[in-house]
């Protein structure tokens, strides 16, 4: 069937005089278009015909039929020429300002449908919007429009804007948008504004800064006056609001003017403007805090103000001393006297409400004053009689909490703590300070907390989400205070019995949830005399509750129950714990037990065995048989085995039966299973009491030898630990199969390089316990792991270092073997040699693994023939030689205790007056061997210890301080570095003074090498070394500032090594520091120069590095300082590296979105500035256009850029969800998020791997 023929049949469908045949002819056309768009494609007279007739079916007079033809014009838009597109849209406006109603709003649903169903990207989307805007706009300036009409032109405006605002250029726009709808500020119907002033905030940012003034000038200032009109007053504040979510920036400027007027509007008398002008208020400090500051003290009062205000309720206090049932009675009372429906007075006190939780989120650093001012104010309406205002005032306390939480910084005080001895004086000096502080104020306020709120939680007359909320509260309060409620036991206790006595429902069983996971905090952060005498009363509802049908329900209360276990341990009274164990064995005999209720059940045998032994252990074990399954998900089964035999003395018998249980999970379970195995097998093996049954260590060698490979490294690790301990335990039973059966497969996991860390630490330790366990077999196994190193010819996945280890290792627990080693190995480095390359670097690596603990002076001609290596040709021997040098240098006698591993760190040193200086001879006279030279000095001072370099120290620290700092090259200046930080280390008081006197001289080179160094002494964590680095710190990190790039650079990351490991050093001065950093973050234009390339110019940024830097260490910061962060300044930061040219700065910027939307404090913020982060997404998605010098890497790397943005944008749309199920997202502004989220959704590349992303 032609194309033609098909259109054809499909147009006399359409003509059809039967509404059925009309429609299914519409539906035909629809699914063709989705299966094959190329089917409408080809004749335009044939295309033109087919779209005549779907727009006159828009004009049916079924609804059925217009609906369909408007869907089909959705899909049709995608696929049509350009003058057909102007073609529809001119007729579906001709039928929007037509008199037919209908036919108004099925053209206005059509408009919209199109502009939706737009492709992002081709001309299409650009011919659409340059046809359709400006028409839409003529509709709004003409006077005769229907409201109704502008409304939906207003609404089709907003999409156009929102998916497509790079199209919308204002120079090219006739008429102007913001001109065109401005008047309409001014309608008769407030639906229209509405929507008005919805469009105008979406048109502000892309519109010229002259009619930006004037629209602020004619429509804005003069309304903020006190004397203006009230309804434009209102409408004027609801545009101000509207224009703060999408564009703060260009408000900022007029901020003088605006935030007093809508601080003299919000005193006027008049509900509906104060609500507005309290929700522009929010949306200013969630989207311009910093602008906002010399304001906030008048906004704090603002919402503390109208938080109170209810002038319908005349009200005092309750008299303290009335009993309970009066005070129900009191609130019966005055919920019939206050229940008028008119009364809009509790939109004023949430909105003021939601500012103040604005102020809790933006200004962290003003915990102490919002305790004092804020904090009183919510604890006083935590009794409001509207219940939405409650529970808004309850989640704005739990902000509160949590902000406290993470930035209140002090240690909480225990109850009852004093100072005592000499330490009074201290204790007067600082307690004003202790009392200023958050975690003080709050505990302070708990009294009156709980007596706000407590009483709202009674169960017969409180609605079971409000009674959810109230114990978040709690919750939130335990968390940062814990051992807080102690004083508040029993009314806790009377509501949670009334609770947990209901059964759940539906509506109940969340709840049911929050309250037991309340009362397993409880018990966790309370000592058990607090809640030891409620027991009596909790202990049956808990009972009661383990036995419910409700999965989730029976989980929390297992968990609940090992907390008191672990709370009251060891358990002395009661019989619960036996009626516990009895729940959890009928729960784990049972095969259809939910999984999650199993796994809960099996931690509480667990938390049983380890609570109240004695009680357990006379059940004769049944629960074993429950626990120990073969079959299902085994992995908590494994935990409680791991558990139990950590922690408690168990007979041989139970631990023969698990060991065999393990086993045979092993050969069962997958890799992910495998690690929680191996930890309960060595945790069993250890348990044995007079020693390991004879017949146990080869039947575990022959199961763990397939585990003896390099597939998994994780596993080897810990095969290897397990043979590790059979040696140890049991060495004449375990030797005989392990050399047997596994000797021969270990010896090329020694030169593979894929063994490192862990791994190559349990081989090392393998070796040393294996050669311990039977004198002879050094003598084997050393020519064996070289031979195994020949066979694989010098391969390149071959790791000489990792051999020369082992060798070491194994020389050094059987040094009778050294001898013979040395004679061996030195042969092939001497100069009339003709070994291989590969036996050279081998036989240096080893020479150089041994000279750590052997003294080499009687072979002295060993060490020379090494430096004569460092003229080698080959860069592998001449690695090796200056890796063996240094070692050669490395102990005469001193015995190493411990194990040597690939950072050896108990290491002696001998002979220096010797070997040194023949390398420091070397290191100051042949360049061409310097960098060399230096690398065994660096050996030296590694695995040195204080004692023995201090002698040699000054003979050390001026050449590595002159090679370092002359013409040296990068990799020297490092090496030189990181000597010279050692040596400061050692010995502080002296070289930190002389390397802080060298900060300000004028060679950049030694400036870098200061740094340098610094940077390399933050690994020390002595407590002595920090007390001398302290004073000079922020001199050393002065250098952020230097005026050389590389200095600038190394101080950045010197300043991101001390934010990982001296944190503590560092925090305090962040203040001082953290505006230069943020300063590092932007682009330098200065920076960026222009390089020919052949015909080609090509741009380099030499300040991307320092950049890259930059937010390296604000992501560390993220993670160790994220309570000295002010989040809105970093957020601000932030946005311009999303549109960073460099695709690296991108991806970091990427991941700082993913760690700011998994912090909860992050939710308001994000979501208040969606709009902002979405354009550069977008734009990121779209990506560079391909042209045919694209080449396939540049397109693997665009496409690793677009998945880092849909994972930055994954994680975005889950702060959404968050935002939306919290009430967070009240601001809105997401509209252009949506776009983009739905854009990647249709993506046919990505929208697959997007949909996974989001689960």
């Amino acid at each position: 069937m032609t194309k033609t023929y098909l259109m054809n049949s499909l147009i006399e469908k359409m003509q059809s005089p039967d509404q059925d045949f009309r429609f299914m002819g519409l539906n035909d056309l629809l699914n063709e278009i989705k299966q094959d768009p190329n089917s409408f494609l080809g004749d335009e007279s044939v295309e033109n015909k087919v779209l005549r007739q779907v727009l006159k079916l828009v004009e049916d007079k079924i609804s059925e039929v217009k609906n369909q033809a408007v869907k089909c014009l959705g899909q049709l838009i995608k696929i049509m020429r350009e003058g057909q597109v102007e073609f529809v849209v001119e007729a579906l406006i001709q039928f929007l300002v037509g008199k037919d109603e209908e036919l108004r709003d099925i053209s206005g649903l059509a408009l919209k449908t199109i502009t939706s169903e737009l492709p992002p990207d081709g001309k299409i989307a650009g011919k659409a919007c340059s046809e359709l805007a400006p028409k839409l706009l003529s509709q709004v300036l003409n006077p005769d429009t229907p409201p109704d009409t502008l409304i939906e032109t207003l609404a089709t405006l907003s999409i156009l804007i929102t998916r497509f605002p790079a199209h919308f250029s204002y120079s090219q726009i006739k008429p102007q948008p913001l001109t065109a709808v401005a008047p309409l500020l001014t309608h008769s119907r407030p639906a229209v504004r509405k929507r008005a002033i919805s469009t105008l905030s979406l048109f502000f940012p892309v519109s010229p800064p002259d009619l930006c003034a004037q629209l602020l000038q004619t429509n804005v200032f003069p309304y903020l006056e006190a004397d203006a009109n009230l309804e434009r007053q209102r409408t004027t504040v609801n545009l101000v609001s509207a224009i703060l979510r999408q564009s703060p920036q260009q408000l900022a400027s007029s901020f003088d003017r605006i935030i007093p007027g809508i601080l003299k509007a919000v005193q006027r008398d008049d509900d509906e403007l104060r609500e507005g002008c309290l929700q522009a208020l929010e949306t200013l400090l969630l989207r311009s805090s910093a602008e906002a500051t010399p304001y906030l003290p008048s906004i704090i009062q603002t919402g503390v103000q109208y938080i109170k205000y209810d002038p319908n309720y005349t009200g005092g206090d309750e008299d303290e001393d009335m009993t309970e049932a009066d005070e129900d009675d009191e609130d019966e009372d005055l919920d019939a006297e206050y229940s008028d429906d008119e009364d809009a007075s509790y939109k004023i006190r949430r909105a003021a409400t939601k500012l103040l939780g604005a102020v809790i989120v933006t200004r962290p650093e003003l915990l102490a004053p919002l305790y004092k001012e804020v904090s009183p104010v919510l604890i006083s309406r935590f009794g409001d009689r509207e219940e939405t205002v409650r529970l808004e005032v309850w989640a704005t306390y739990i902000v509160l909490l949590n902000q406290t939480s993470m930035y209140g910084g002090l240690p909480q005080v225990s109850e009852g703590e004093h100072v005592v001895g000499g330490k009074r004086k201290r204790e007067s000096e600082d307690s004003m300070d202790v009392e200023e502080h958050p975690y003080a104020l709050l505990k302070s306020q708990i009294p009156a907390l709980s007596k706000a709120l407590l009483p709202q939680l009674k169960v017969s007359k409180t609605a079971p989400t409000t009674l959810q909320a109230g114990f978040q509260v709690l919750h939130a309060l335990l968390s940062v205070l814990p051992g807080s409620l102690f004083a508040q036991v029993s009314p806790i206790v009377v509501t949670i019995k009334g609770i947990l006595s209901q059964s759940p429902t539906t509506t109940t069983s969340t709840l049911h949830l929050t309250c037991l996971s309340f009362l397993g905090l409880f018990f966790s952060t309370h000592p058990p005399p607090v809640f030891m005498s409620s027991l009596s009363v909790l202990v049956p509802v808990l009972l009661k509750s383990l036995g419910e049908r409700h999965p989730r329900i029976a989980s929390e209360t297992f968990r609940t129950f090992s907390a008191l276990l672990n709370a009251t341990r060891p358990v002395k009274n009661g019989d619960w714990p036996e009626r516990v164990y009895d729940h959890a064995i009928q729960r784990l005999s049972t095969t259809d037990t939910d999984a999650d209720v199993r796994i809960c059940a099996e931690d509480c045998i667990a938390d049983l065995w380890v609570c109240v032994t004695d009680v357990v252990r006379a059940k004769d074990g049944k629960e074993w048989h429950a626990v120990c399954r073969t079959t299902g998900n085994t992995g908590g089964a494994v935990r409680v085995v791991t558990k139990v035999a950590r922690n408690v003395e168990m007979s041989d018998d139970w631990v023969n039966g698990c060991v065999d249980w393990v086993m045979g999970l092993l050969k069962k379970s997958g890799r992910g299973r495998k690690t929680e195995l191996f930890a309960a097998l060595e945790t069993l093996i250890r348990r044995y009491q007079p020693g390991m049954p004879a017949d146990l260590p080869p039947s575990l060698v022959s199961q763990i030898k397939v585990y003896i490979n390099t597939s998994d490294i994780s596993v080897l690790s810990q095969a290897l630990c397990i043979l590790v301990l059979l040696l140890e335990l049991a060495p004449e039973t375990s030797f005989p199969p392990i050399e047997r059966e596994l000797l021969a497969d270990i010896y090329p996991i020694a030169h593979s390089p894929l063994v490192s860390g862990a791994a190559l630490d349990a081989l090392l330790s393998f070796f040393s316990a294996l050669v311990e366990a039977d004198d002879q077999i050094a003598t084997h196994v050393v020519p064996g792991l070289v031979v195994a190193v020949q066979k694989s010819g010098g391969k390149g996945d071959v790791n000489p270092m990792n051999v020369a280890k082992c060798i070491g290792e194994i020389v050094k627990s059987q040094q009778g073997v050294a001898a013979g080693t040395i004679a061996e190995y030195s042969k092939y480095i001497k100069k009339s040699s003709k070994a291989k390359t590969s036996s050279v670097v081998l036989s240096l690596l080893i020479l150089g693994e041994l000279g750590r603990f052997i003294d080499m002076s009687p072979q002295q001609d060993i060490f020379y023939n090494v430096i004569e290596h460092f003229s080698s040709e080959e860069e592998g021997v001449r690695t090796a030689a200056a890796f063996a040098a240094g070692e050669h240098l490395i102990s005469r006698t001193t015995h190493c205790g411990g194990r040597v591993s690939c950072a050896p760190g108990n290491i002696a040193i001998g002979n220096l007056h010797l070997f040194l200086p023949v390398i420091l001879n070397i290191a100051e006279n042949d360049s061409s061997k310097r960098l060399l030279s230096l690398h065994s000095l660096k050996e030296v001072v590694t695995h040195c210890s204080r004692g023995q370099l201090e002698p040699v120290a000054d003979h050390l620290w001026t050449p590595l301080f002159n090679n370092s700092t002359s013409d040296a090259e990068e990799s020297t200046r490092n090496v030189a570095a990181a000597c010279l930080g050692k040596l400061t280390t050692m010995e502080p008081g002296r070289y930190l003074p002389q390397l802080h006197a060298h900060i300000r001289d004028e060679n950049p080179a030694i400036r870098a090498t200061v740094i340098s160094a610094i940077r390399y002494t933050f690994a020390d964590s002595a407590p002595s070394y920090d007390e001398v680095l302290v004073p000079l710190l922020m001199d050393f990190l002065s250098l952020m500032k230097d005026s050389d790039l590389t200095v600038r650079r190394l101080a950045l990351s010197a300043l991101n090594s001390a934010a990982r490991t001296k944190v503590h050093l560092v925090r305090d001065h962040l203040h001082a520091l953290l505006q230069t950093l943020y300063s590092e973050t932007v682009v330098k234009p200065d920076l960026i120069r222009t390089v020919q390339m052949g015909p080609w110019q090509h741009k380099v940024d030499d300040g991307l590095d320092a950049r890259k830097t930059a937010w390296e260490t604000l992501y560390t910061l993220l993670d160790t300082c994220l309570h000295k962060l002010d989040l809105p300044t970093f957020l601000t930061y932030l946005l311009p590296a999303l549109s960073d040219p460099s695709d690296e700065i991108k991806v970091l910027a990427h991941l700082l979105i993913g760690r700011l939307s998994s912090i909860p404090l992050c939710v308001p913020l994000l979501l208040a500035r969606l709009d902002v982060l979405t354009p550069a997404l977008d734009a990121t998605m779209k990506g560079a256009p391909v042209t045919k010098d694209t080449v396939k890497q540049d397109l693997e790397r665009a496409a690793e850029l677009r998945r880092s943005t849909m994972r930055a944008v994954a994680a975005l749309v889950k702060v959404v969800a968050v935002g939306n199920a919290t009430g967070a997202n009240a601001t809105g502004g997401s509209q252009k998020f949506d776009a983009l989220v739905d854009d990647i959704r249709k993506s046919e590349q990505w929208g697959p791997e997007f949909r996974e992303l989001l689960g």
